[in-house]
C-alpha cells in the first residue's frame, strides 16, 4: 500500500486579528499594549508582555533614527518595565530575540547586520497598510480561498 503524502502542520504565515474599542486618551504604553493584542502579539490575559516594552523601544529609537542590538533593546526594555513598576518577567535574551523575530515576520521591525529597527524606520500606518493590509493578509486570504475551493466537487 502506498504512503500517502500530508503536508505539515506548520503555518507559512499566521495572523491574528482582533477589534478592541476606539484608542481613547489611555498611557502610550496602554496604547502599543493594545496594538500588540489588536495583532496577535499578545494574548488576553498574558503577563509576560514583554513584547509591549520591546515595541516601545523600537519606537523610541525611530525617533533619533537609532539602531539598536537585542541587549540595548533588552536593557531598554527593562527601564520601561522598571519605571512602569511592572515585574521584569520574560527578560531573558532568548526570549527578546524571539519577540524580535516576531515583529520582523509581522514587518514591523527589521534586522539590519545584528541591529534592530522599526522597519526602515518608517510610521507604524504606513506599514500596517503596505506590509500587513497589501501585502501579509491577501497572501493569507488567498491561500484559504485555495482551501475553500479545494473543497468542492
Amino acid at each position: 500500500m502506498k504512503k500517502q503524502t500530508v503536508a505539515r502542520d506548520v503555518p507559512l504565515a499566521e495572523l491574528t486579528l482582533r477589534k478592541y474599542a476606539k484608542p481613547s486618551e489611555m498611557p502610550r504604553r496602554e496604547l502599543i499594549r493594545r496594538l500588540c493584542l489588536s495583532i496577535g502579539l499578545l494574548q488576553t490575559g498574558d503577563s509576560r508582555d514583554i513584547v509591549v516594552d520591546i515595541l516601545q523601544a523600537l519606537l523610541d529609537a525611530r525617533r533619533g533614527k537609532e539602531m539598536l542590538d537585542a541587549e540595548q533593546i533588552r536593557e531598554k526594555a527593562i527601564a520601561l518595565r522598571t519605571a512602569a513598576g511592572l515585574p521584569l518577567q520574560g527578560i531573558a535574551s532568548s526570549n527578546v530575540r524571539r519577540q524580535l523575530k516576531r515583529l520582523r515576520d509581522l514587518f514591523l521591525a527589521e534586522k539590519v547586520v545584528n541591529q534592530y529597527r522599526i522597519a526602515e524606520f518608517e510610521s507604524l500606518p504606513f506599514l500596517f497598510e503596505e506590509k500587513i493590509k497589501k501585502y501579509y493578509l491577501p497572501s493569507i486570504l488567498t491561500r484559504i480561498e485555495d482551501y475553500v475551493k479545494a473543497l468542492e466537487p
